[in-house]
């Protein structure tokens, strides 16, 4: 089973944060298989309301796959997961459409939560500031640069306000300050009793979360 490291003790939710009864997440026995390729085996963990997890490994070992198993997106050959409240998910590429703005894919995904274009759009421009980012009102999503396309998608990921927060390596094109941001942001969101994952291939960051679970059975410093 993959180690699973403690960094600090539990912290409670932000008073005023309706957090999960039992905690934000939990693994059990997750076992997934690609034909006779074992992806992931007897995965186990939990994160609870206010903690944070990085996911780490090699290359292939499956990080990209528990995290889908935990969004509901693939389904496992065994075991089980539980999550409480609802769920915030950032894939490390999200489907984008270049002849959209990002306020239209604000109000896309608003839509999906029972929000209006207007309140999407604003709240998603609270989010987009706290990554140093203003959201264009007008400008097509084809003519952002890399690193601003990944901030729409943590913005939009973030939009429901979750109780449970999915990234997958989100901050790819950031630029230092933003990525120095980023990492401010998942401790804001611990801190008012959201359960955040985080995978990673930055272990000099390590240090900022409070449990690793590292996939590759190594043990993490």
């Amino acid at each position: 089973m993959p180690e699973h490291v403690a960094r600090r003790p539990p912290a409670p939710p932000a008073p005023g944060r309706e957090a999960p009864p039992s905690g934000g997440l939990a693994v059990r026995s997750v076992t997934k298989r690609y034909g006779r390729r074992p992806v992931l085996t007897d995965v186990s963990f939990t994160v609870p309301a206010g903690r944070s997890l990085a996911i780490v490994g090699a290359n292939g070992c499956g990080k990209s796959t528990l995290l889908k198993i935990c969004a509901g997106l693939v389904s496992p050959d065994s075991g089980t997961v539980e999550v409480h409240g609802p769920v915030g998910y950032c894939p490390q590429e999200m489907g984008l459409d270049g002849h959209l703005t990002s306020a239209d894919h604000l109000a896309w995904f608003g839509r999906a939560t029972g929000m209006s274009r207007r309140a999407a759009v604003e709240r998603g421009g609270r989010i987009a500031e706290a990554l140093d980012w203003r959201i264009p009102p007008r400008l097509q999503v084809r003519h952002l640069s890399g690193g601003t396309r990944q901030k729409l998608n943590v913005t939009a990921a973030m939009l429901a306000d979750p109780h449970v927060v999915l990234l997958d390596e989100p901050y790819q094109g950031f630029d230092h300050g933003s990525y120095l941001d980023f990492w401010d942001l998942v401790s804001r969101w611990c801190d008012e009793g959201c359960a955040v994952v985080v995978v990673t291939h930055m272990l000099h960051e390590l240090g900022r979360v409070d449990d690793v679970l590292d996939l590759s059975g190594t043990e993490v410093a």
